[in-house]
């Protein structure tokens, strides 16, 4: 809509996880590294967690493309519940038929498992939006991380949630499965520096010829962004709108206070009253 008015060759800020707009600040770094760790040094466990909209998706979607061919990766993206339900979805994730009662799909796998081990193959699951999983599930998730072969684990497991997946872990009855974490972090929003840093560097990688937000309005998007990347990206697009239907080739702090009355007006989007800027 706005694209060839501000001279740019996609929207920069879509709310849809993109691997290659990742804006790598000090916490997506780290996170991306503790990921890269887990993978690298053969981690039972691996956990990423963040608010929602921090970007967690994206750092598994460039994980993804990273990967070597050698690997068999199932992504789950979804919650399943209960034990049965759970192997379901995970020999689904891997290409592997999935009828049968609960006995039958846990050999499935295990022979899966063994069978890639033997072809020199190793196997990760990620399962995103893991903060919706129940007790029992994880504690079936690490009875199926028993399968193993002598010291080799042969089945790695990457669970990245919100920050409930977190108090979730440090429950009593899952004190057994939070020891078998080897890498884990916490995905924290961007503060107000990073945030202008975030949205030049959205643009720059599209081809803005010129800064398009001035400052002032970088610092009330950070402030009611929380400093959460999609809600960035959700204002800053906005805002573009906004922009491009008044003619205005830079986006003031004016259009960007228009921006967040409406949204707080009209909108479901959560917006955050800004604090005073200055």
């Amino acid at each position: 809509m706005y694209e060839a008015f501000y001279q740019l060759r996609e929207k920069p800020f879509s709310i849809l996880p993109d691997p290659d707009l990742i804006y790598w600040g000090k916490m997506h770094s780290m996170a991306f590294t503790m990921l890269e760790f887990g993978v690298m040094n053969n981690a039972g466990f691996t956990v990423i967690t963040g608010e929602i909209g921090s970007g967690k998706t994206t750092l598994v979607r460039h994980l993804l493309r990273k990967l070597n061919p050698s690997m068999s990766v199932g992504l789950i993206s979804n919650s399943p519940q209960g034990r049965q339900e759970l192997l379901q979805w995970i020999l689904l994730s891997l290409d592997q038929p999935f009828e049968g009662d609960y006995p039958i799909l846990y050999k499935r796998l295990q022979d899966y498992l063994y069978g890639q081990f033997a072809n020199g193959r190793r196997t990760i699951l990620i399962i995103d939006e893991a903060q919706n999983l129940e007790p029992q599930a994880l504690e079936h998730l690490r009875m199926i991380s028993n399968i193993n072969a002598d010291k080799f684990q042969i089945l790695q497991l990457i669970l990245v949630g919100q920050p409930q997946l977190r108090d979730l872990l440090l429950a009593p009855e899952l004190h057994q499965f939070a020891q078998r974490i080897s890498s884990d972090f916490h995905l924290r929003p961007l503060d107000p520096n990073e945030v202008a840093n975030y949205i030049s560097f959205r643009l720059q990688a599209v081809g803005a010829p010129h800064a398009l937000f001035s400052a002032e309005a970088c610092a009330l998007i950070a402030s009611a962004s929380g400093g959460i990347p999609r809600m960035i990206n959700v204002l800053c697009d906005t805002a573009l709108v906004y922009g491009f239907a008044n003619d205005q080739k830079v986006i003031t702090d004016q259009i960007v206070r228009d921006v967040i009355a409406d949204k707080q007006q009209y909108s479901i989007f959560p917006v955050k009253r800004p604090s005073r800027v200055p």
